[in-house]
């Protein structure tokens, strides 16, 4: 099994490792630091966290499996492909053209 992080310097602490090299089944495997895009998780989480868990106060696991699977349904239910980055700005048509009077 492999596990694909980003260069957090977390993911590469001694604990970590260490407790790698007791699984050994288990691979890591880092997102190269230039390559952040490649990373989309990151940006499904902020609108996963800002759908489900943003203002509300889950008191048991029961609450925290509701309010994931209501979340799920709904981003589903609207989804897009993913664009990484702002938008291109749109293209003007028409441009200004300035007449001089003499």
């Amino acid at each position: 099994m492999w596990i694909v992080t980003d260069a957090l310097s977390s993911h590469n602490s001694v604990s970590t490792r260490t407790w790698l090299e007791d699984h050994p089944r288990i691979h890591h495997a880092f997102i190269p630091v230039g390559a952040c895009w490649l990373n989309l998780q990151e940006g499904w989480w902020r609108i996963f966290r800002k759908a489900a868990l943003a203002g509300r106060s889950l008191a048991n696991p029961d609450d925290i499996a509701y309010a994931t699977a209501l979340a799920t349904s709904q981003l589903n239910s609207c989804a897009t492909p993913w664009i990484w980055g702002r938008p291109a700005t749109p293209t003007r048509r028409l441009r200004r053209r300035y007449v001089y009077l003499v």
